[in-house]
Order: C-alpha cells, then structure tokens, then sequence
C-alpha cells in the first residue's frame, strides 16, 4: 500500500477523496499530483504538531530549535501558511525580533512578500505599534521599503521601468502606514527613507529610462510611418477624381465611406501616438514619474498606435475592394489577408506589454488587505 495513505486525517473530505482516488493513482500524471496533494496536507499537519508545542517553550529554547531562521526561509520563500498558523499559535510573534532585530513584517518588506506583509492590516491598531519598530541598525520600516528589491522579486515584473514603478508602490504603500516623522527619520548612517531609495534605485532609474526610451522609439517610427502614408492617402484617393468636379469617382460606393473614415482615424491616432511617444523621449525621468506619468503616456501611445494600425488595415481593405470591387471582387481577399500578416505581428508582439503595463498601473493592488485579525 502507497504509505501516503496510511496517514490519518481528520478532515472528513479528505477522508473521502482517500478512499476515493486509489483507483486512480496508477495514471503517472494524476498519481503526480495526488502524491503531491498529499505530502502538503501531511506537511500542514505536522507543522500544526509543531505549532501546538510553541506555547510551552520558552523564548531560549525557540532561538535554539532555529524558530528565527526557519520563519525567515518562511517569508523569503512567500509560505504565507506557515507565518499565518504561527501568528495564531503564537501571538508574542509578530513583536519578537530576528536576524538583524528585524520583525516578520520587516523581513517581508526587505524580501518584498506583498501577501505576507498584508497581514499587518488584520492587526487593527497593532498595526501602528508595529510600524514604528527598527531594526539593530536604526531603520524603521520605510527605510527598509526604501532598499532595492531581491533579484527574484524584480524579475517578476519584465522590464526596468516597470520594475521602477513596482518598487515605489511598495515604497508609497509603507509611506502610507508610517507617521510624518518617520518619514523624516535618521537612520545609524544618517539617512532619510527617501535618501536610501534614491540611492538604492539610481541604476534601476538609469536602466528604465534606457528602458522607456528605446520602446518609446522603436514605436514613434512605426507611428510616423503610418501617420505619414495616412496624411499621403487622403490625397490619393482610389480611383482618383473626375477632371471636371474634382469629385472622388466612387464618392457613391460604401465601401469608399468606409475608407475616408478609416483613413481620418488611422492619421488621426497615429499623430497622437507620435505625439505620447514623443513626451516619453523628452520626460525628465523623476524617480515619480514613474508611478503614473511615464506608464500613462505608454499606456496611451501604445493605444493609439494598435488603434491606427487596425484603421489603417480596414482604410486599405476597403480601398482594394472599391478597386477590384467591379471586376475581379474575389482577388481583395487574399491581398487583404496577406497585408495584414505583417501588422498582425508587430501587434502580438507589442500587445502583451501594453497589457502588462495596463495591469501594474491600474490592475487589482498587489496588497491584500484582510479586515479580520489572522489569529
């Protein structure tokens, strides 16, 4: 027998799916995962054990069995059950300090582990006690929110200017917890919050500047190629004028009202795309501007620029069929089909990132706060 089912759970469920799956487990993929499952639920258990018997040991004997080091790979490895079920076993946890005096919630500010650090809101008004704690060397918790993040955590979120932006949210968040005057606070070498971040994220502001402006030009040339043959379209129309009115010969067909106002929109959001791009590249590239003014002109110059490069394959679908329309009608398809590949990929190429950056600026916060206390 799978010595995975000789443990005993309580949990009534998952008794049932015990006895329910067995059958099932000589499916290489399905037993993957069922022995996965189970070595979680059985990992929870014991650490539950574990857990019960905090109460009765004394603050020497946690720092000898490691207490500190092992709530410590909890919060850098993101466990949030391990620090939720100590925070209930334990409750003198959340003040007892650590590696460097740190608190669990300094440690996962430094780490930057959002969802263990949004358990400090269910704390009610302890949460004030806790954000005023320093560390051994004088750093309240908004210098630590100041420091740049781990590797790990930047390379999370693609590209350096949107990495920037992740960081001052983590830094706006802990700013909004602290009073005024930690805000100002000195730490052991004699700086502010504000200094330290500065001089944290000098080479990640560097780096997303060169970030912002190589995206922003790449992207300004395709906009003002398309708003160019837009401006250079209006006046050749298909099929020309008449000599004697000046008239646009298809003036009557519909699909040549189709192309007037695909043309007219395609020139007019690719000059503003140009125009958004163009404030990218000449942006003073203030640690804030990277928070909304830089994504924002992104965000609105990418817009634009999808948007004119759709308008300007419908203006060209519907002039080929104005053209073709009377004699060989069948033969605009394909064209159209294939002179759509082109634009197709420069789109899926360019659209993740306008999405991506759509979610960090306005997307669901990263911070979850719970109205209940965890314990």
């Amino acid at each position: 027998m799978n010595p995975i089912l000789s443990f005993h759970f309580n949990n009534s469920k998952l008794s049932k799916l015990a006895i329910a799956v067995p059958t099932l487990v000589t499916v290489p993929d399905f037993k993957h995962i069922y022995e996965t499952k189970w070595v979680h639920v059985g990992s929870s258990q014991l650490l539950d054990c574990i857990f019960e018997e905090i109460p009765n040991l004394t603050m020497e004997s946690l720092q000898m069995a490691g207490m500190d080091h092992a709530l410590y790979d909890a919060i850098k490895h993101g466990i949030i059950e391990f620090v939720v079920k100590l925070m209930k076993q334990d409750h003198e946890s959340i003040w007892r300090k650590g590696v460097k005096g740190r608190t669990m919630f300094s440690h996962a500010i430094v780490l930057r582990q959002e969802k263990i650090f949004s358990l400090i809101y269910g704390l009610g008004i302890k949460k004030n006690i806790v954000a005023r704690r320093h560390d051994i060397f004088h750093n309240n918790i908004l210098h630590l929110a100041g420091k740049l993040s781990p590797p790990s955590q930047l390379d999370r979120v693609s590209g350096a200017a949107l990495q920037m932006q992740r960081e001052l949210q983590w830094f706006k968040e802990v700013e909004s917890m602290v009073q005024a005057k930690y805000k100002e606070e000195f730490n052991e070498y004699h700086k502010t919050p504000s200094t330290v971040f500065t001089e944290e994220h000098a080479t990640l502001v560097k780096e997303g500047e060169s970030w912002m402006k190589s995206t922003a030009a790449s992207c300004m040339v395709v906009a003002t190629l398309i708003a160019a043959l837009m401006f250079t379209t209006a006046f050749t129309l298909p099929g020309g004028t008449k000599s004697d009115t000046g008239i646009p010969v298809f003036i009557g067909h519909g699909a040549f009202m189709v192309f007037i106002v695909a043309d007219s929109l395609s020139l007019f959001s690719s000059s503003t795309s140009v125009l958004m791009f163009l404030g990218i590249l000449t942006s003073r590239y203030a640690e804030e501007d990277f928070l909304k003014s830089l994504p924002n002109k992104l965000i609105i110059g990418l817009s634009s620029l999808f948007f004119s490069l759709l308008s300007m394959m419908v203006a060209f679908g519907s002039a080929i069929y104005v053209v073709l329309s009377h004699r060989i009608a069948w033969v605009s398809i394909p064209l159209i089909v294939l002179a759509c590949i082109p634009i197709t990929f420069f789109a899926l190429l360019q659209f993740p990132l306008l999405v991506e950056i759509v979610m960090c600026t306005y997307g669901r916060s990263i911070f979850d706060k719970p109205t209940e206390v965890p314990y």
